[in-house]
């Protein structure tokens, strides 16, 4: 069935369903449209969530940084942050994939349901236009009858008239003959005009506007069509993008289940170990027997002991961080030695005067006020006014024993692999120098030497800081033997190829003990199983290897390469033979395995 044969006197519907349609799928974009605006404004609110709560890069090296809860914790925030893109991706694809697709398909058929009421427009005028003309014909008909018949009459009555001469009444038959031929030519024009009004007529109702018809119901299916394609991508966009979203979910939890709270308790204890042994028992120190004895020898009467002085915080808590009282923390010297109490029954001392009780209330501040100081060096608070922050030392003095030893390890470490990194460069440059002057048209060794001094330098400036932290970190009472760094160049004797402080190299196989940077190579070092290729090599020129540490080749000659240009223009190679040495890089050409 078809809109041509069942519809065909219902084309004001058929434009109007049309046209419905069409804004029906200009609703559904400006839908999509909305939905990608959301979905965009979702995805820049959860980024800037997780910019607003992700660590900053001067907070990235914070102790809590380290503990599990905290590392999930960025997890989950890079995850949402993962999760915002798919919802960007999903606003993108919707945007991209419906409502641009879909605008450009509306404009199209727009301009085709246009073309198409046009042409129905059009005939319907013609046929208009033909029928203006049958009516015209028509009437012209009639007229002329009529006339014709009124020119008949007119001749028949003059024939009659007995008064009407001979000329008259032939006149009037002529009237009347002309009248009729033209009422008949009328008659034959209106009939043919009809003829021509009733094919144009069949032509319109049976052939042209059926087809409008039915090219129009092509459109509109197609119309549905599309805006179904349309509806099935809102949902298949989305389902795209779910298992990327559900492998971000996925990461939320598995950012949870990596939570560790054992570990982090551990953490924080190696984060935060001072090192120091806990208090001893504070000593009893009699000075019962010092002040009744005084009393007795005193016109004075019995005066309390400085244990019923301080009877009113006899039955208080002194706890180790408590700031109820000064005098309870001040009663616990962690780090000094109570003073050796007196002898039982022993002589009195001369200072006691006339008033002993206040002489032992002195002695007992005496022995108390010297170590507040100390007691709070325990104390790991933020800062307040009554109390100076400590000032940070090279040496890290200001830490407690255990996070000091922690601190200097991690300096030491430092500083070796940096001092690592200028020998390599030293040795490098040493290569390149005597390259040049072997070759001389490489390159001049004296445009080397400004490198070489400088990394001359660093390198004395940084054994120094080595012997430095070494030095405290042995203070620091660390136990087994300290890092050291380890050179990896040697001669073709096997043994170490050191360079002194000048840049050029020095025949010395054994390193002076005051220098702790070098560490000897294993005695089995000349059985290390060999280095696995990572390529090959061609040689396009000719090269010597007159110079120490290189190895010679010729034109064309295939090489292994062992160990890649670090920057220095050097490869390392090994022949099948097992010859090992360095070559130019400008020499060859390399081929990296994948």
């Amino acid at each position: 069935m078809d809109w041509g044969t069942e519809l065909w006197d219902q084309y004001d519907i058929i434009e109007k369903h049309t046209q419905s349609g069409l804004e029906l799928v200009e609703k559904y974009v400006k839908f999509v449209k909305e939905r990608t605006e959301i979905e965009q404004n979702y995805a820049k609110q959860l980024r800037n969530l997780s910019k607003k709560y992700n660590p900053k890069r001067s907070g990235k090296d914070e102790p809590e940084c380290r503990l599990s809860s905290y590392q999930s914790f960025v997890d989950i925030l890079n995850e949402m942050n993962d999760y915002a893109g798919q919802r960007e991706l999903i606003a993108e694809n919707m945007m991209m994939n419906i409502c641009i697709d879909l605008t450009k398909y509306l404009q199209e058929l727009k301009q085709e349901r246009k073309t198409y009421l046009l042409d129905a427009k059009k005939a319907q005028q013609s046929l208009e236009s033909t029928y203006k003309q049958l009516d015209s014909s028509k009437k012209r008909f009639e007229r002329e009858w009529r006339e014709a018949e009124r020119a008949a009459q007119y001749a028949e009555k003059t024939d009659q008239d007995i008064n009407a001469t001979k000329a008259d009444v032939e006149k009037a038959k002529q009237q009347a003959h002309m009248r009729a031929h033209v009422a008949e030519e009328c008659k034959n024009d209106y009939a043919a005009q009809l003829q021509k009004y009733n094919k144009e007529k069949n032509q319109f109702y049976f052939s042209d506007m059926p087809l409008i018809f039915n090219k129009l119901q092509d459109l509109d299916e197609r119309r549905v069509r599309k805006v179904a394609q349309g509806y099935i991508l809102f949902s298949d966009t989305e389902k795209h993008v779910m298992p990327i979203i559900g492998k971000c979910l996925e990461g939320i939890t598995k950012a949870g289940t990596n939570v560790d709270e054992k570990n982090d308790s551990l953490i924080v204890i190696e984060q935060n170990k001072s090192g120091f042994e806990r208090p001893g028992d504070v000593e009893f120190e009699d000075y019962s027997q010092v002040i009744n004895r005084a009393s007795s020898d005193s016109s004075l009467g019995t005066p309390k002991g400085p244990m019923d002085v301080l009877g009113k915080n006899r039955n208080k808590n002194f706890w180790l961080f408590s700031k109820k009282s000064k005098l309870s923390t001040s009663t616990l010297p962690p780090f000094s030695t109570p003073p050796a109490p007196s002898p039982a029954n022993g002589p009195n001392s001369p200072k006691f005067g006339r008033d002993p009780l206040s002489y032992c209330l002195k002695e007992i501040n005496k022995t108390v006020k010297p170590r507040i100081s100390s007691f709070r060096t325990l104390r790991r608070s933020k800062f307040t006014p009554d109390r100076i922050m400590p000032t940070v030392t090279e040496d890290f003095a200001h830490l407690p024993p255990e996070q000091r030893r922690k601190r200097l390890q991690q300096k030491l470490e430092d500083i070796s692999k940096e001092l690592q990194k200028e020998v390599d460069q030293s040795e490098a440059l040493g290569k390149m120098k005597d390259v040049y002057e072997k070759n001389p048209q490489m390159g001049d060794p004296a445009s080397l030497a400004s490198q070489i001094n400088q990394t001359s330098q660093n390198i004395e400036r940084l054994r120094g800081e080595l012997n430095k932290y070494e030095t405290w970190v042995a203070e620091a009472g660390v136990r087994g033997d300290t890092l050291r760094y380890k050179s990896h160049t040697f001669n073709n004797n096997g043994a170490h190829d050191l360079l002194s402080p000048d840049g050029a190299h020095s025949d010395e196989s054994t390193p002076d003990t005051s220098q702790a940077i070098y560490a000897e190579f294993d005695d089995d070092f000349e059985d290390e199983e060999l280095t696995a290729p990572i390529g090959k090599c061609t040689a396009m020129y000719s090269f010597p290897g007159a110079s120490e540490g290189t190895i010679s080749m010729q034109e064309g000659e295939v090489l292994s390469v062992v160990e890649e240009d670090k920057g220095d223009g050097w490869t390392r190679v090994r022949r099948s033979n097992g010859d090992e040495g360095y070559i130019p890089t400008s020499y060859v050409t390399v081929s990296i395995n994948k």
